[in-house]
């Protein structure tokens, strides 16, 4: 007969005490804690990196609609996409109309139709945090059919002039100004170039330099 054989001990198995797992989550804690203000300026140079790509491409795309159509074309800074909108240097929101003189104010919830004014053709958000801040020289940014910058009515506007909108935030200095926050400027040429640029930047020849 074959003997039966014994199955073997198995090895004691030794679990985390409780002051271990203590220590370990105090250890994540204090990591955590270290790496925060690192995260804050991230967040916020992220935050003010997608509020000028948006109105870096909505200046982009006015000035190309505008040749296309060998038109006016205008972008318009205001503070809300609703019916009680106004023209705002300071606004979160931006909207693309046509014509010299249409003026979106009090119409910002109109329907996308360049037939019936006041004839928006786009619109959307600079920001969604409020955290950004916007500063811009003007509230109305035009092109006309060369692509170059145009005068406007209501409001008034004369072109040529150089324009410039400032994304910042409300969290923080600048790094121009000494602090860890890296706002950018979407500048505006009298030949309506449009570009994205840092003022942080002074080395010659970069092509981020303001």
């Amino acid at each position: 007969m074959l003997g039966l054989v014994r199955p073997r001990a198995r090895p004691h198995m030794r679990g985390m005490t409780l002051i271990e797992l203590m220590i370990g989550l105090t250890i994540v804690a204090i990591v955590l804690m270290l790496g925060m203000p690192s995260m804050v300026v991230w967040m916020n140079n992220s935050r003010i990196r997608t509020a000028a790509d948006s109105l870096h491409n909505s200046m982009q795309a006015a000035r190309a609609e505008a040749v296309r159509r060998n038109q006016v074309v205008r972008v318009q800074v205001v503070d809300s996409l609703n019916n009680d909108c106004s023209l705002s240097s300071n606004g979160l929101y931006w909207a693309i109309s046509l014509g010299a003189g249409s003026n979106p104010a009090t119409s910002c919830a109109s329907a996308i139709d360049d037939s019936t004014a006041p004839k928006i053709l786009q619109k959307g958000a600079i920001a969604n945090s409020g955290n950004v801040a916007v500063r811009a020289s003007q509230t109305v940014f035009a092109f006309n059919g060369l692509g170059q910058q145009a005068s406007t009515t209501s409001p008034t506007t004369t072109a040529p002039q150089a324009m410039t909108v400032q994304i910042t935030s409300s969290q923080g200095s600048c790094v121009q100004a000494g602090g860890e926050i890296r706002c950018l400027t979407v500048t505006v040429s009298p030949a309506g170039q449009v570009r994205m640029c840092d003022p942080a930047i002074s080395t010659t020849g970069d092509a981020l330099k303001c």
